[in-house]
């Protein structure tokens, strides 16, 4: 157009120069809008040749970047026995190295945002919660958190302090602060809800922790649901080939309106059998945590049942038509047998059940007069070993212990409702797709409630190793406590001892026999790629 113009202006000139008559000026065509950049038919670019020349030269330009190397330190204190039985504490110090970019300068402060994993530590190692180079069972007695240059900066001086604002772990973020002003990305926040596949995208952070990078990729899919451990939110996939330190880098999309880039999400882990299967955390779900510094409320397990007088009535009938009542806790087995009256009893197992099937703990849940108290109420407690069983009255307990047994009890019936509405959902689990997919998400949840109960199944197991009947202590059979358990006060003694009474018979269950499970091949596991 530019061209035409000028070839134009020459042509007229010469006209009238050589005094020929002056044609009419041409009506000039409608202006119409500029056509739109290649390959950008949606809310975002499909090609870097959209980017504008002015956002281009601004980032080659910009001599502070807006993403920072964040160092996150802890020391845990182990406990050991020396070889004259004093208790040793050793202290084993840790750190990482992540990505955070700095989004917003408040009351004196600078903000940013990275990811959950990249900040936080668990208060104490476990097989669910592990830290490498610490073995588990340590406890966490020291954090820190900091900016530096990279993973081998050993200069503290002009290391930046920062503190957490505030976490949440079902998005995998976390909002940090620094006092020290740091450069603040000068991008807008886009619209994760409109990315599309093969979508460009810039990722800007510290592989590895070692040096400021900017890796590219596409997106290759728009939407993959994230539920490993507890994570619960939206994702999407890129194939840009990131690694350990990128975790909390920012994601950036090309504008097909402004040319410029829009943040769009948070890199926050990989398939581990993936080699550039990476996944983002959509920024629509992070809004509320960037602006008002508040976390998404703690969503309630999928499939779970209030724990009331309507989910005892289901597992007491599951329980009365079933010939195997068991179900998993933590890394143990439990079970659950019902009495005539309306008692039930929850029984837990060592790990090598049914190699030995002596129970640790046998607890009694008493029903309740009125519906609106809820599930039920604590009974007696039997404490189990080789030798069987023994009962320690609520005299023997103190207040720590009562609460520990409470809280054991409290898990056993959620983990036996959410077991038993699970197994109940097999047999007809392919029926349709909407039964697939109810049987599908309460195996997942069952999962994270394994895992998740995992330190109070270790727990419980201790307590059976301090309460469980001693060589001199009457003990009492497992079977007489599970089929006809004693009135309050009365102990029965084993069959062989003096006074010990033979057994009833229990009166046979139906069999509830029910179709085998199918075996599916699992999602490979996702990994945090900060640590």
């Amino acid at each position: 157009m530019v061209g035409w113009m000028v070839g134009l202006s020459v042509v007229a000139v010469s006209l009238t120069a050589s005094g020929a008559e002056t044609p009419p000026a041409p009506t000039p065509p409608a202006v119409e809008a500029p056509p739109p950049a290649p390959y950008c038919e949606g809310e975002y670019a499909d090609s870097y040749s959209a980017l504008s020349p002015k956002a281009r030269a601004f980032e080659q330009a910009m001599q502070k970047k807006y993403t920072y190397c964040v160092r996150s330190t802890a020391v845990y204190e182990c406990l050991s026995y020396g070889a004259e039985g004093n208790v040793r504490r050793t202290r084993t110090p840790v750190s990482a190295h992540g990505t955070a970019f700095a989004y917003r300068q408040q009351a004196g402060e600078t903000l940013l945002l990275t990811n959950q994993h990249v900040v936080e530590w668990p208060d104490v190692t476990s097989d669910a919660h592990p830290v490498d180079g610490v073995p588990s069972g340590c406890k966490r007695v020291k954090d820190g958190l900091s900016i530096v240059e990279n993973e081998a900066d050993h200069y503290d001086r002009d290391d930046i302090p920062l503190s957490t604002a505030v976490v949440d772990p079902q998005l995998d973020l976390a909002v940090i602060k620094s006092k020290t002003p740091l450069t603040v990305m000068p991008w807008k926040v886009g619209k994760s809800a409109a990315v599309r596949e093969r979508d460009v995208v810039d990722v800007r952070g510290f592989p590895l922790g070692v040096f400021n990078a900017t890796n590219m990729g596409k997106v290759i899919s728009a939407y993959d649901h994230d539920e490993y451990k507890d994570w619960y939110h939206d994702d999407f996939v890129i194939d840009a080939l990131l690694s350990q330190g990128n975790s909390g880098s920012p994601v950036l999309a090309i504008s097909c309106k402004t040319g410029e880039f829009e943040l769009v999400g948070v890199y926050h882990a990989g398939y581990s059998r993936g080699s550039a299967l990476n996944v983002v955390v959509g920024i629509d779900q992070a809004r509320d945590l960037m602006n008002n510094l508040r976390r998404t409320p703690k969503r309630a397990l999928e499939g779970t049942t209030p724990l009331d007088a309507l989910a005892r009535a289901r597992v007491a009938k599951r329980a009365e038509v079933s010939a195997t009542p068991f179900f998993p806790f933590g890394s143990r087995t439990a079970a659950v047998f019902p009495r005539a009256d309306g008692t039930l009893l929850f029984a837990l197992y060592e790990q090598d059940f049914p190699r030995r099937v002596h129970p640790l703990i046998v607890m009694e849940d008493l029903p309740v007069a009125s519906t609106e108290e809820g599930f039920g109420r604590v009974g007696r407690v039997w404490f189990g070993g080789e030798r069987g069983l023994l009962e320690r009255t609520r005299a023997d307990q103190d207040a720590e212990l009562q609460q520990q047994l409470a809280r054991l009890l409290d898990a056993l019936r959620r983990d036996a409702t959410l077991a038993f509405s699970y197994q109940d959902s097999l047999p007809g689990s392919d029926e349709s797709r909407q039964t697939f997919d109810t049987s599908a998400r309460l195996g997942k949840t069952l999962e994270r409630t394994i895992v998740a109960h995992r330190d109070l199944s270790d727990a419980a197991a201790e307590l059976a190793d301090r309460f469980a009947p001693g060589a001199t202590e009457p003990a009492t059979r497992t079977e007489s406590v599970l089929k006809n358990p004693p009135p309050p006060g009365i102990h029965l003694g084993l069959a062989d001892e003096p006074g010990g009474q033979p057994l009833p018979s229990a009166p046979p269950r139906d069999s509830g026999a029910r179709q085998p499970a199918r075996s599916t091949q699992g999602k490979a596991a996702r990994t945090p790629s900060g640590r």
